[in-house]
């Protein structure tokens, strides 16, 4: 469980699994690299997967506003693996999967995204739905305009959470989350606006690795439509649905996660 700089980025990691296929797994906001535990326990005969901390996430360096975070995440994460990986990536860290098959086609042989929270495909595929989504988050907004991160942090994840309440988490767990909402707007600019041209520039089309979108049927509305675009945009994308499974559902329904990605993998992968 070394820490050292990747990309420039004091960065701690983690390896799971002695399979024969490399994997590369991203973690979603307000989480670690912790977090792809059972997954990768289930998926350890099939992949050895390398897992690390976000900027400002577990035991890497805290977030220090060097640039664009999803830019600075995706650089950390083509720089581990040596060979084309299955890449793994969940929330914001399915953003920055995505974005890796983008500009490092190389290093990406299947991409796994479980509920890529690019909503710039939403927003752009059906406009209505900005109206709605900024319903949603309305409460969250008003924490982080009045300054009040803990009112943020409560409804943020009440909406993208687990399901556990608010009141119920640990003080000191409310307190972490609380002081990671600034990375949250920090995304902002790549998952609302395509700050990475991934959706301007036509990107998403070229990318030719076989890929699987998975959202959970209890998820926001909002999930299914950003897979929907996706989906159409990439020439070798299939969806799948975790019936009874939230936004969390690596970490709530490991289990039917890993069925899926169990048939993705058996099936072959072909493209075409």
């Amino acid at each position: 469980m070394p820490r050292a700089e990747r990309a420039g980025f004091p960065t701690w990691w983690r390896e799971f699994g002695k399979g024969p296929r490399a994997g590369l797994a991203i973690h979603c906001s307000l989480a670690h690299s912790g977090s792809w535990g059972a997954v990768a326990r289930d998926l350890a005969e099939v992949l050895t997967i390398t897992a690390f901390d976000l900027p400002g996430h577990g035991q890497s360096a805290a977030w220090d506003g060097r640039g664009e975070i999803q830019a600075v995440s995706t650089a950390i994460a083509a720089d581990f693996p040596d060979r084309p990986a299955d890449v793994i990536g969940h929330s914001f860290g399915a953003t920055v999967a995505l974005r890796l098959a983008v500009e490092h086609p190389d290093l990406v042989r299947t991409l796994i995204l479980y509920e890529p929270v690019f909503f710039a495909v939403a927003f752009a595929d059906q406009p209505q739905m900005r109206t709605a989504y900024a319903a949603t988050m309305a409460e969250y907004d008003a924490g982080i305009a009045a300054g009040d991160h803990a009112r943020a942090a409560a409804e943020f994840t009440r909406i993208w959470g687990d399901g556990r309440r608010w009141v119920d988490l640990p003080a000191a767990v409310r307190a972490q989350l609380a002081s990671q909402m600034p990375m949250i707007e920090a995304a902002a600019p790549a998952l609302h606006d395509d700050a990475g041209g991934m959706l301007s520039s036509g990107a998403l089309e070229r990318i030719g690795a076989p890929v699987l979108l998975m959202e959970g049927s209890a998820s926001p509305p909002i999930i299914a439509a950003i897979n929907a675009g996706l989906a159409a945009r990439m020439p070798h994308a299939r969806r799948a649905v975790i019936a009874g499974a939230g936004h969390m559902g690596p970490i709530t329904h490991p289990a039917q996660v890993t069925a899926e990605v169990r048939r993705f993998l058996e099936a072959g992968v072909k493209v075409g």
